[in-house]
């Protein structure tokens, strides 16, 4: 399980003494045991590349955030902690791969139109979660579907 392999490189991040790369798996952890605190599950490797992705999308967006405020220190930071986040992500899809999955979604679910975008991004989001960015594929499928 990649909860288990997370852990496992926390331990190995403790005894070599990263104590970068280790604050960083904390925060991992720490966000996956908040999520099964809060839902009383234990999360299953899917659950855990949701909320590693909801991550990695938070930090992206303050990367933009200090960047423009002139904050470069606050950046590099912000850019380790999205290397160390992504090691534990699938390869992300290339482009012909992300258009293939989407004309297959499209052709599954029977869309025809907007209406029936939720459709298609049910048979996407599995998929395509933590190995693409949702934004790009939401407007991937609206640009597919005549939006």
């Amino acid at each position: 399980m990649l909860k288990a392999q997370i852990q496992s490189d926390m331990k190995t991040a403790m005894k070599a003494g990263d104590k970068v790369r280790l604050g960083v798996i904390r925060l991992i952890l720490a966000a996956v045991k908040q999520r099964e605190v809060d839902e009383r599950i234990e999360l299953d490797d899917a659950q855990v590349l949701a909320v590693l992705d909801k991550m990695v999308k938070q930090r992206r967006d303050s990367i933009e955030q200090f960047g423009a405020a002139g904050r470069q220190d606050l950046v590099d930071v912000e850019r380790f902690e999205v290397e160390v986040i992504q090691g534990y992500l699938p390869a992300a899809l290339s482009e012909a791969e992300l258009t293939a999955l989407v004309e297959s979604a499209v052709t599954a679910s029977g869309a025809a139109a907007m209406s029936d975008m939720g459709k298609v991004m049910a048979v996407l989001r599995p998929q395509v979660q933590g190995r693409a960015d949702m934004g790009a594929v939401s407007a991937m499928v609206k640009r597919r579907l005549g939006a």
